[in-house]
């Protein structure tokens, strides 16, 4: 079974070039909706009026060194550097896409 994960978006365009830029690729376009993939992990984006951002976009890497590049490319919108969660025992760092949504970078260790 594969699953996509759609969200609400004001601002499209901006939305989607956001996620091509951290290697997401463009899996279908429908007449208001384009669905990304990237791996394993689908997720549309569809305008509308409102905006869904609630939740967390969560990108899952083999290791440090994917997360550290994620890190590289996305330090200016980032909350803090990479850090170990020692709770769930995951490297990661949070950022936010520019329509506000939280989006997780991480490796399981």
């Amino acid at each position: 079974m594969d699953g996509i994960v759609f969200f609400r978006t004001r601002q499209h365009d901006e939305v989607v070039d956001f996620y091509r830029e951290l290697g997401a690729t463009v899996w279908r376009e429908q007449p208001d909706c384009t669905i990304l993939q990237a791996g394993d992990f689908r997720v549309g984006f569809c305008a509308r009026e409102a905006a869904d951002t609630e939740g967390i976009v969560t990108f899952v890497f083999e290791d440090r060194a994917g997360v550290d590049a994620a890190y590289d490319d996305l330090a200016d919108r980032a909350d803090e550097p990479p850090r170990f969660n020692e709770r769930y025992g995951i490297y990661q760092f949070f950022a936010t896409d520019p329509e506000g949504r939280t989006v997780e970078f991480q490796t399981f260790e």
